[in-house]
């Protein structure tokens, strides 16, 4: 191993001791000089994790105080875990089912920040199979049919900050700007489902709904993907009723527990 991969391990290795010594307060917050100690590391070195981590949301600074507190990332990050746990294992049948019925492979999507992440997949029983998005796999909400459906169901504004933060890393997906995923969105809120070729996966093409709790908020989204010479329009008009009762499967099952 090279120097510089062992110092960049180190790196890592030392900022997740401090995010555990933060952790381990319960919210009670703990000063610098504390975590330098404990560590037996000088100041500068764990003043300077410290920023990084304040910087990605992992860690917060504790207000009129100069303790540090875990950030909202960290704790959107359990959330997600847990709600992701939930889904896969619970909401797995309503998945066979769907892929069954289309023969497609279904996927179930939540958001992470400004992330869509692949939480669940299984594959149709259609003899041509696609390349498809992986298991646990992160992209930006817009980019997958699941993504576009939960960005599809944000309000304008919230929607716009989201793209605006996210425009930097659109150009690892071909031609895809902050204008084209505005204009898919307006599509997908028009239509009243996300249809999206060629991006996460070239040469497939998924349909997506979002998964909506009691009080109207996505929590979640389906999704059933396909070559994109499969997936016509008279094809995704017939998927949009399975589609439909499984995203009111998932909704019903996760807003009961």
């Amino acid at each position: 191993m090279s120097t510089t991969a062992m110092s960049g391990t180190q790196t890592v290795s030392r900022a997740m001791r401090a995010l555990r010594l933060v952790a381990n307060r319960h919210g009670k917050g703990i000063r610098l000089s504390d975590i330098a100690e404990t560590m037996a590391l000088p100041r500068p070195t764990v003043h300077r994790l410290l920023k990084a981590l304040v910087d990605e949301g992992l860690l917060a600074r504790e207000n009129g105080s100069r303790r540090y507190v875990v950030g909202t990332f960290a704790l959107e990050l359990g959330l997600v875990s847990a709600r992701a746990l939930t889904m896969h294992e619970c909401c797995r049948p309503i998945l066979q089912q769907l892929a069954e019925r289309t023969g497609d492979t279904s996927f179930l999507f939540v958001r992470s920040a400004n992330d869509s992440v692949c939480v669940d997949r299984v594959q149709g029983t259609f003899p041509i199979q696609t390349p498809s998005v992986p298991l646990g796999a992160r992209h930006p909400l817009g980019i997958t049919a699941g993504g576009l459906a939960l960005l599809a169901a944000l309000s304008d504004e919230d929607a716009a900050d989201v793209v605006s933060d996210i425009e930097p890393r659109l150009r690892a997906y071909g031609d895809v700007s902050a204008d084209e995923l505005h204009r898919l969105r307006r599509m997908a809120r028009q239509n009243g489902y996300a249809l999206i070729g060629n991006r996460a996966v070239p040469g497939v093409t998924a349909v997506g709904l979002p998964v909506m709790d009691r009080a109207g908020a996505a929590i979640a989204a389906v999704a059933v993907a396909s070559t994109s010479e499969r997936m016509t329009a008279a094809r995704v008009a017939l998927l949009l009723s399975d589609l439909r009762k499984a995203a009111d499967d998932v909704s019903g099952f996760v807003c009961a527990h």
